[in-house]
């Protein structure tokens, strides 16, 4: 990890950008020593979504956490993938004339759930490094289904707030059944790019004993912003 830029936000947030080898990443700290950390999860385009990411972090500074985020493959600055691409406008097709989509959803998301979670758990070795970050480490937003493999396969990470999203393949689905950590769910209730039912079923499937779903009204983009704090809470009572 090499750190290029760096700069204060105000007196207590530091946001500096880094590279992993080629990708692209952003670390928020505060001036405290060895604090848990928070990996922020997003679609893709740190570029875009840096506004909702940048208030996501301060959020996570203020209530005493570290906050992280990695450019996604094929996404950003990193160079485009083809095939995902391809994918997205197959499935925007299928979407559009009401035929299947599981194989699209499988050929879109799988390959990018294979490469981004070992590039987000190479992230993960180099920053717990760092002397002002400790652990335990905590997974919030992004792809649910980059979410549910890194809960199911990073030991490092004690729990997890998820955002609901329905095109899981059922390959991720079942190992939804694997994941034990604690989970919080966020749903939109009215989200006009999910399916509501297939939501609820994953949500059902998660093997955690302790989960808990937030369903609010709204569309996609409606999240209320006290969500924010109430991702916070959760993450205080189990990284703290």
């Amino acid at each position: 990890m090499r750190f290029t830029s760096h700069q204060r936000l105000d007196d207590a947030v530091l946001e500096r950008s880094f590279t992993l080898g080629e990708i692209p990443g952003i670390l928020w700290t505060s001036t405290s020593a060895s604090v848990p950390l928070i990996l922020l999860g997003h679609p893709g385009g740190l570029h875009a979504m840096y506004p909702r990411l940048v208030a996501r972090a301060r959020g996570c500074v203020a209530a005493g956490f570290a906050a992280a985020t990695l450019e996604l493959p094929g996404s950003g600055d990193r160079p485009r993938w083809a095939a995902a691409e391809q994918a997205r406008a197959d499935l925007r097709r299928a979407l559009e004339a009401g035929e299947p989509v599981e194989e699209i959803v499988d050929r879109l998301v799988l390959p990018l759930v294979e490469k981004a979670v070992p590039e987000w758990r190479a992230a993960l070795d180099d920053l717990l490094a760092l002397p002002e970050i400790g652990g335990p480490v905590g997974y919030a937003g992004g792809l649910i289904s980059i979410g549910i493999r890194m809960a199911v396969l990073e030991p490092r990470i004690a729990a997890a707030l998820l955002f609901a999203g329905s095109f899981v393949p059922a390959a991720l689905v079942e190992q939804a059944r694997q994941i034990t950590i604690p989970l919080q769910v966020l749903l939109q209730w009215d989200d006009e790019h999910n399916d509501r039912s297939q939501t609820l079923d994953l949500f059902d499937a998660f093997g955690s004993t302790e989960k808990t779903l937030h369903a609010n009204m709204g569309g996609h983009t409606g999240v209320p912003a006290f969500e924010g704090d109430s991702g916070n809470r959760f993450f205080t009572r189990h990284l703290r």
